[in-house]
């Protein structure tokens, strides 16, 4: 068994075929991740270029319309559980294309405002988390569960491809074609995305019936009592709320420090930013690999650690070239540990949540994830007004060492669920598939997009 584990090979992880449904699932995801990064601060640029809108608006549509959007999408978590999650998926796509759409409309028709940005972007940052919550209550029951990290793995790997080729793409895009350019490239995408998930075809299970017709108000709170009476899932979930939340805090601190204090120009700072990406495609190409030669809490334990050993270098860089090294290699370091650590927390997040739970638990996570990011960008905002940005910086990398304490500290076990409905039953594989769709749908979470969730 040794010997097969060390002599695991990439071609391994790339070949395997998890079959014709999550091929078009894989690409309709590719496709709207790619339509994502191509318009990376579109809306920003929008407001400033057009709309002359200054700093304290700026910020808004990323802080409020991201919060905003989060609370809006609170009770849609209870709402995906009980119903099927193909149709869904397909809505949230065409409801996002939609909302995009209407800002080149109003753009060509000279009646663009800033609270229609603010609106759109509230109505996107709720379609997303609502999509994430049904993709991965979908793919639970998509792939067995020994497959679930290879997809995990994939699709972490395209978010780093379309995070590298992205922005370089849309900024050619708006220099020849205009502000608007890249936003009507990520509604196509979404359009594009749902006609995938369409042709994707094959039977879905149904989902379980509640018992009472309405939602109740304690619904809208089941998928934060599920979290936090997990001993597995309760600590992970502090975990990533607390880290995204203050990597994302940082980052405009960042961009103040390079671009105002140290006199970088904008294209030393994306590339500060886009080289070291590839560091997340080479660690999601591992992810796997490593788990099968060492185990899963294993690995997520000691990525999850390494991960936050590095954004506390970002305070130090100083001006020219040693400066942009500086934070690009404190970059690739922290990229990497994250593409590994993202498709092996996402699998272990599947696993550990029951099939009926899988929307809302998902839903109340993305929530958390947003909303916190979103307060701790504002407090480090004031931090970084009160004490500089490279004291404000330094202070989240600190805090962020503190953050491989909130870890799960024993491998938990696989929740028993149904067989994958796509997958015949199969006597030797029959325990390993006992929890399917816990994986799976940790990895449409994943989807970068967003980061989406801000999953570095």
């Amino acid at each position: 068994m040794s010997g097969l584990r060390s002599g695991y090979r990439l071609g391994h992880l790339l070949g395997h075929r998890l079959g014709r449904r999550f091929g078009w699932l894989w690409a309709a995801y590719g496709t709207s991740a790619l339509g994502t990064w191509l318009a990376f601060g579109a809306f920003p640029l929008i407001a400033i270029q057009v709309l002359h809108a200054g700093p304290a608006e700026v910020a808004a549509l990323s802080s409020v319309g991201a919060a905003v959007g989060a609370a809006v999408a609170v009770p849609l978590g209870p709402w995906v559980e009980f119903r099927h999650k193909r149709p869904v998926l397909i809505t949230m796509d065409l409801v996002r294309c939609a909302a995009l759409l209407t800002v080149p409309a109003a753009y060509a028709l000279g009646a663009l405002t800033f609270l229609q940005l603010l609106l759109v972007s509230v109505v996107v940052a709720a379609a997303d988390i609502t999509f994430r919550a049904a993709s991965g209550a979908y793919l639970k029951t998509l792939l067995p569960a020994d497959d679930l990290l290879v997809a995990n793995a994939r699709f972490e790997s395209t978010a780093w491809t379309t995070t590298i080729v992205g922005p370089p793409l849309g900024g050619a895009a708006i220099g020849l074609l205009g502000p608007v350019a890249t936003v009507v490239a990520d509604a196509i995408s979404y359009l594009l995305s749902a006609l995938g998930i369409r042709a994707m075809g094959g039977h879905e299970p149904r989902p379980e019936r509640r018992e009472a017709a309405r939602m109740r108000t304690r619904d809208l709170l089941d998928g934060w009592r599920y979290i936090l009476a997990d001993a597995a899932l309760r600590p992970l979930f502090f975990n990533t709320a607390l880290f995204n939340g203050l990597v994302m805090a940082a980052q405009p601190l960042l961009a103040v420090l390079m671009l105002a204090r140290l006199g970088f120009a904008p294209w030393q700072y994306g590339l500060a930013f886009a080289a070291p990406s590839i560091g997340g495609l080479l660690g999601s190409w591992l992810a796997r690999p490593l788990v099968t030669r060492f185990g899963q809490h294993q690995v997520l334990v000691a990525v999850g650690a390494l991960r936050a050993i590095w954004p506390v270098g970002l305070a130090f860089p100083g001006p020219g070239t040693g400066g942009l090294l500086l934070v690009m290699g404190v970059e690739l370091g922290l990229i990497f540990c994250c593409g590994v650590f993202n498709p092996v927390y996402a699998t272990y997040r599947l696993e550990r949540t029951a099939p009926d739970r899988v929307a809302r638990t998902l839903s109340a996570w993305a929530v958390t994830t947003k909303a916190s990011a979103a307060l701790l960008t504002a407090v480090w905002g004031v931090l970084g007004g009160l004490l500089g940005p490279r004291t404000a910086i330094a202070l989240a990398g600190v805090l962020l060492l503190a953050t491989p304490l909130l870890l799960p500290r024993r491998a938990a076990a696989r929740l028993s669920e149904p067989e994958p409905t796509t997958r015949p039953k199969s006597p030797c594989s029959a325990e390993g598939r006992s929890s399917p769709g816990t994986a799976e749908r940790f990895r449409t979470l994943l989807r970068p997009r967003r980061d989406r969730e801000g999953n570095v």
